[in-house]
């Protein structure tokens, strides 16, 4: 069978996800072709799993000081482009269209009437899952940004819905973790000013990742570019990180049991209904703004939450190879029975 798989290239998370995914689609023998759009081409980065795939220049959101703005976004897209690539994507010569809420192959595929495969956590938006920041322009961006007509919804908890947990890597649960060390990575915020709020918690080692160069003068404070081998490697000897509330970062940290504070993207609603329902399920701590004394009563508070999610990424390949049958009420119940939640403390 032959895929072309469109992923969202604006944050990290959506190409974790794809990474994941990869390597169980080529290892069942699937032949995939992907896509990415929504951030120059010089910034993806650890790419290799992908086998030349191609870049599109897509739609992505202008943030600025930790907000998204709307009216920049639509400034700043090109909808010349935009409409030029989704006319040049041929998908003829594909047998299945997935798309990680990437939206020029969603609205390539509805142009030429192919059926778009929609896995990603923005599906699961179409049930009944906690919502919070909603306001009309973001209904409709969740709604027509990238179209499927069969959505995969994933998410931490099933809320009684028919989605599914995360993909994510399932690596061994870490035996050691320093209680002292805190990853921090707020790509949307400004790097100087992250560093200048941690610089008091001086009995900590923050590790700061951000996509353009930071400089610490600060002992304590460690600045790192991006890179997918490096932030694994931190993630799993560390004791909690700092971070804005995208889904795939918190769904790894709760699979290797790190304690998690975010601070949701201001006017972005996934975010701010991520942060609600790490904040119902008892996942996670939230701030709203960068404060200083939230992060210092989450610093001093020993408590995490290790869920073990299955190699969901596997499960899906499996459908795949069965025909994509019905996910009915059945399948769904007994892929969450997997899943375990377990209270620690560090």
């Amino acid at each position: 069978m032959k895929i072309f798989y469109g992923v969202q290239g604006t944050g990290n998370g959506h190409i974790t996800r794809a990474r994941v995914m990869a390597k169980e689609l080529y290892a069942a023998g699937f032949d995939v072709t992907f896509q990415f759009s929504g951030r120059p081409a010089d910034k993806y980065f650890d790419m290799e799993v992908f086998n030349g795939y191609q870049v599109k220049t897509g739609l992505t959101f202008n943030t600025h000081k930790g907000q998204v703005s709307y009216l920049k976004t639509a400034l700043e897209a090109s909808p010349i482009r935009f409409v030029r690539d989704i006319n040049n994507l041929d998908l003829s010569g594909y047998d299945l269209v997935i798309s990680d809420f990437e939206p020029v192959t969603a609205w390539a595929a509805k142009r030429q009437k192919k059926k778009v495969l929609g896995i990603g956590h923005q599906y699961a938006f179409k049930h009944g899952i906690p919502r919070a920041g909603g306001d009309p322009i973001a209904e409709q961006v969740m709604k027509y940004f990238a179209p499927a007509d069969i959505g995969i919804g994933l998410h931490w908890h099933h809320f009684g819905q028919p989605i599914l947990p995360p993909i994510i890597e399932t690596p061994e649960f870490p035996q050691n973790s320093r209680a002292n060390k805190i990853i921090v990575y707020l790509p949307f915020e400004d790097p100087q000013a992250v560093i200048t709020l941690l610089c008091p918690f001086e009995n900590f080692e923050f590790h700061v990742y951000s996509p353009e160069p930071a400089v610490s003068k600060y002992s304590h404070i460690v600045c790192k570019p991006l890179s997918r081998e490096g932030f694994q490697k931190d993630l799993y000897d560390c004791a909690g990180i700092i971070s804005n509330a995208g889904f795939e970062l918190a769904s790894e940290s709760l699979q290797l049991g790190k304690k998690i504070l975010v601070k949701p993207l201001h006017s972005q609603m996934e975010q701010i209904s991520n942060a609600e329902a790490l904040k119902q399920l008892g996942y996670g701590h939230t701030m709203y703004d960068l404060e200083d004394a939230v992060i210092e009563d989450w610093l001093h508070n020993p408590h995490a939450v290790h869920v073990t999610y299955p190699n969901i990424a596997k499960i899906i390949v499996q459908w795949l190879k069965d025909g994509m049958p019905a996910m009915d009420a059945e399948f769904v119940e007994q892929v969450w029975d997997t899943v375990e939640v377990l209270q620690i403390k560090r």
